[in-house]
């Protein structure tokens, strides 16, 4: 199979993310609807998907995510045009993750089509897997063209060297759920990627309820490092996990 072959059969498979799925663009780890969720119990991952109609996908979808990104297909991927401007000015503690909001003006080009840069968050351990391999921390910068269609950058990060891009963002975390703080400095999500930008390719969903799918993931191949101090500060802060567990590829091609 030719790459352009390949990355037109994502494409159509990928289809477009509903005006359900732009509602949830600002605050993608936020249920919409005010239905109460979480990550354990009768509430947990597992009852996603029969906590409300709108979470059915959580529950019967075919293209979820996470994944485990293994098997994949060297597509030649042509590269992530990245223009980012230091724009982070609202951070959130939402109950489910750290969330920090971007201002307008900063985008990615893929397939020559922009999305826009709304917000990243994370999660702690790792929602995608590597070739088996959990990472203790994942940030998903949250990308959204003009009909809401939906691309997501997922960062590793590695325990090791202080971060210092982390740092920032870290400095006035909100440690109560439903609080916010803006930030000071300004926060830049390109401070946040690794120097070599390759990545692997696949059509997935919100890793959140209402779990919509039409999502197009790009996971960054290399990791970044934060010190253990700063992931023991989210963690702690979060108070549990907030990863949704692997779910199956099924017949999904997963590019790189």
């Amino acid at each position: 199979m030719t790459h352009a072959n390949l990355v037109h059969q994502l494409a159509c498979r990928a289809g477009a993310v509903s005006l359900l799925g732009a509602a949830f663009v600002a605050t993608a780890a936020v249920a919409g609807s005010g239905t109460h969720w979480g990550y354990h119990g009768a509430e947990g991952p597992e009852h996603w998907g029969e906590l409300d109609p709108a979470f059915v996908a959580c529950g019967t979808g075919v293209n979820q995510s996470p994944i485990d990104i293994r098997d994949t297909v060297n597509a030649e991927l042509a590269p992530i045009e990245i223009h980012y401007a230091v724009g982070g000015h609202d951070e959130i503690n939402n109950g489910h993750t750290i969330q920090i909001d971007y201002e307008p003006g900063s985008d990615i080009v893929l397939d020559g089509h922009a999305f826009e840069l709304k917000q990243f968050h994370f999660h702690t351990p790792s929602e995608n897997h590597i070739d088996g391999h959990e990472f203790p921390l994942e940030a998903h910068l949250v990308h959204a063209d003009a009909d809401g269609n939906l691309a997501v950058i997922a960062v590793m990060f590695e325990a090791g060297k202080h971060n210092q891009a982390l740092a920032r963002a870290w400095q006035d975390m909100p440690t109560e759920p439903g609080t916010h703080h803006e930030l000071l400095t300004r926060a830049s999500a390109a401070a946040l990627l690794p120097a070599d930008h390759a990545y692997y390719r696949f059509n997935g969903s919100l890793t959140t309820p209402p779990c919509s799918e039409g999502v197009v993931w790009l996971v960054m191949k290399q990791p970044v490092t934060a010190s253990p101090a700063q992931i023991q500060q989210f963690a702690d802060v979060m108070g549990h996990p907030n990863n949704r567990p692997i779910q199956a590829t099924h017949a999904r091609v997963v590019l790189q």
